[in-house]
């Protein structure tokens, strides 16, 4: 590493953005520092003038190598793809490095914003609308169904699908996906209808990398890892 002093990543345990970021430090072998930003507590401490200095969005993750503050986990992760030696995140050709960023934007731009815990506290507290709890989990697992039925078509079906998305090493697209598909067991939502996206998942778990950028494994976690689904 040429980094000028031991990189922070300030995260929260359970966001997918920070999760993602995790990943890929960890199959990076980069040394890094997590810094606890809740998102709750004592009104949340993105809202604090300290971290809005770092990040005027007030939104998880942020990565301090002491040389360059960035926000936006995939442009951390692309930093650290152009910065990092291998293993690559990326293939070498523009196209199926194209298609391969596709598929990170799928469950970044389309699936996980919209079931943002910023966005379902828009909706109740100042546009005053009356969703229970149940009516939030049918709206959530709409999108994610929708999301991930797409992905689903699109991974299983790839000429380069292996033991992950493309091939047989963990990419962009494990570091997007693995986060998202926790969101989903977190749910209860059914995830027989992926087995592709799942097998993935059980792939994913079994490696370091992955196990320890999860849940349960953060120095400021409430809360277990949701359930795997067994092979069947």
């Amino acid at each position: 590493m040429n980094l000028t002093e031991r990189p922070k990543l300030y995260s929260f345990w359970r966001s997918s953005a920070a999760f993602r970021v995790r990943i890929a430090l960890n199959l990076k072998g980069v040394d890094y520092e997590i810094i606890p930003i809740h998102l709750s507590k004592n009104g949340g401490d993105q809202f604090s003038e300290a971290y809005v200095n770092k990040n005027p969005n007030r939104l998880v993750p942020v990565f301090d190598d002491g040389k360059t503050c960035l926000h936006q986990s995939l442009a951390i992760i692309e930093y650290l793809e152009e910065t990092q030696a291998s293993p690559d995140l990326l293939p070498k050709s523009p196209a199926e490095r194209a298609w391969v960023r596709a598929i990170a934007m799928d469950i970044c731009s389309d699936i996980h914003p919209i079931n943002n815990l910023r966005v379902l506290r828009y909706l109740i507290k100042e546009l005053e609308v009356e969703v229970g709890s149940q009516a939030k989990d049918d709206w959530y697992q709409h999108w994610i169904t929708l999301g991930l039925s797409s992905l689903e078509k699109q991974i299983g079906v790839h000429q380069k699908l292996g033991r992950f998305s493309f091939g047989d090493e963990p990419g962009l697209i494990e570091v997007c996906l693995v986060p998202q598909l926790f969101n989903a067991l977190a749910s209860k939502m059914d995830l027989k209808p992926y087995p592709t996206l799942v097998r993935i998942l059980r792939e994913c778990m079994n490696l370091p990398a992955f196990i320890n950028a999860s849940w349960e494994n953060q120095i400021d976690a409430e809360g277990l890892n949701p359930v795997i689904p067994p092979q069947e």
